[in-house]
C-alpha cells in the first residue's frame, strides 16, 4: 500500500515539475517577444508605459505559478519520496519546511503575493473604478481568510 501511494506521489511531482518547466519556457519566449516589441518601439506615453507595467506584473504572476509548481515538487519528494535529506536540504530550510503542514503555509504565503499582484494589474489596466474597488475588495476578503487560516495552522502545529 505504501509502495503505490509513493509512486501517486511520484507522479504528482513529475507533473509539477513538467508544469514549472513549460511555464519557465513559455515565459522566456513571452519575455523575449516583448522586448522585441520594446526595442522595435518604446513607450512615448503614459497608457503605454502602463500597457508595459501590465505585461511585466503579469509575466512576474506566471513566474510566481511556476516557481509554486517547483516549490510542490521539491518539497513533495524531499518529504515523501527521500526523507532523510530534509533537514540537509537547504532549499526546504530557507522556505522552513519540514513536514507538509509547512508545505501548506507556503503555499497559502504564495497565494497572497499572487493575489496582491492580480490587484495590482487590475489597478494599473482600469484605474480608479467602482470595479477595482469591487476586486481589491474581494481580495483582501480572500487574504484576509488565507492569513486567518496560515495562522490557524501555525497554532495547531
Amino acid at each position: 500500500m505504501f509502495n503505490s501511494s509513493r509512486f501517486l506521489v511520484f507522479i504528482t511531482i513529475l507533473i509539477c515539475i513538467f508544469a514549472a518547466i513549460a511555464i519557465y519556457v513559455s515565459t522566456i519566449s513571452i519575455v523575449f517577444h516583448l522586448f522585441l516589441d520594446l526595442f522595435s518601439g518604446l513607450p512615448t506615453s503614459a497608457d503605454d508605459g502602463k500597457r508595459l507595467a501590465v505585461k511585466l506584473l503579469k509575466i512576474l504572476d506566471t513566474l510566481l505559478i511556476a516557481l509554486t509548481f517547483q516549490i510542490i515538487a521539491i518539497s513533495l519528494y524531499r518529504l515523501f519520496i527521500k526523507k532523510n535529506s530534509t533537514e540537509k536540504s537547504l532549499f526546504l530550510r530557507v522556505l522552513n519546511i519540514s513536514n507538509f503542514h509547512d508545505l501548506k503555509v507556503t503555499l497559502l504565503h504564495v497565494s497572497i503575493v499572487i493575489l496582491t499582484i492580480l490587484f495590482l494589474e487590475q489597478a494599473v489596466e482600469i484605474g480608479a473604478a467602482i470595479e477595482s474597488l469591487y476586486f481589491g475588495g474581494a481580495i483582501a476578503l480572500v487574504i484576509f481568510a488565507v492569513v486567518y487560516a496560515a495562522r490557524q495552522m501555525s497554532e495547531r502545529s
